[in-house]
């Protein structure tokens, strides 16, 4: 009985915890919708980082994830690929997780395969900039670039701030008009 009621006790301990990442998580996002300052827009952007990059129960998956990080930097990409393919086995709700092997899989030009694990960040966390703008890159590579213009607005509509997208979609329209010509 004492052990299932530890149980119990770990469980609303973690959902708190959970909770209230996600509640920070929330006034972050509202937060970066409405800034212009671009240097407070970073750095609302790194914390909003810091918290996907984390997770929430396992700090042993937090220390994979910047290991993992770390092999993807130093482009060895397929032990890179097996790190974030383990977290993701530990853990498939994570998205960050989704998200890291995506970008790998994009450096290894298999845009396909970074496509979909792009999708699967996205419906795990819809207001995913980092995997939007993948996204993105992906379809550009791919010679989409309606789906590519469409993953950068929807870039802007949560971090309006964000030079590079709104470049990108400055640029994208710019071909796409001069290819209709």
């Amino acid at each position: 009985m004492q052990r299932i009621l530890k149980v119990i006790i770990i469980f609303f301990s973690l959902q708190t915890f959970v909770n209230a990442d996600q509640k920070n998580l929330d006034q972050l996002f509202q937060k970066l919708k409405s800034e212009n300052n671009q240097n407070i827009a970073r750095n609302i952007e790194d914390q909003i980082w810091e918290l996907w990059t984390t997770h929430n129960s396992d700090n042993s998956l937090t220390q994979m994830m910047s290991y993992g990080t770390i092999l993807m930097n130093n482009r060895n990409y397929d032990e890179a690929n097996r790190i974030f393919t383990k977290i993701i086995n530990a853990d498939p709700q994570w998205a960050e997780g989704w998200n890291k092997r995506a970008t790998v899989y994009y450096y290894q030009k298999k845009y396909k395969l970074s496509q979909a694990d792009i999708d699967k960040v996205i419906e795990l966390e819809n207001r995913h900039f980092g995997a939007l703008s993948g996204q993105g890159m992906v379809q550009i590579k791919l010679d989409n670039l309606e789906k590519a213009l469409d993953s950068y607005k929807k870039v802007l509509e949560i971090y309006p701030s964000n030079k590079a997208a709104q470049t990108l979609v400055d640029e994208i329209e710019k071909t796409i008009k001069e290819e209709t010509i």
